[in-house]
């Protein structure tokens, strides 16, 4: 028996991108990642479903926040075009001490009003007390 087409990377994978301006540039990060992390999103988030939000008829599937949840926690990858991750450990890093309760309004306001002006990434994600 042959197989109809290849497996292909994309089988495995999911893409989340985000687009923002750095200094007067505008760059495009994407982020590859393990498609199965989807079925574990409540592992590393409060969600507990998917889409995660929903406002004004406007849905956020969980892969619509990866790679910008990726640039919060590590602002050094806005120099990179893609990051693959593999790795589950690798994976929840990225949303540890993220502030889920403040995340959706960045979403929201790409979603609704095509930009987002972050002024700090450490705004979003929860400092020791």
């Amino acid at each position: 028996m042959e197989k109809e087409k290849s497996n292909t990377s994309e089988d495995f994978f999911n893409r989340s991108e985000v687009t923002f301006i750095d200094g007067s540039e505008e760059k495009t990060f994407h982020v590859l990642y393990v498609r199965y992390f989807d079925e574990l999103f409540q592992e590393f988030t409060p969600f507990q479903q998917n889409p995660i939000l929903t406002k004004d008829n406007i849905e956020v599937t969980f892969k619509d926040i990866v790679a910008l949840v990726c640039l919060i926690k590590n602002p050094g990858l806005r120099n990179r075009k893609r990051l693959y991750i593999n790795s589950k450990q690798e994976f929840a890093s990225y949303f540890q001490d993220i502030d889920f309760e403040k995340l959706p309004e960045i979403v929201l306001a790409v979603k609704q009003n095509h930009k987002f002006e972050l002024r700090s990434p450490l705004d979003y994600i929860k400092q020791p007390r």
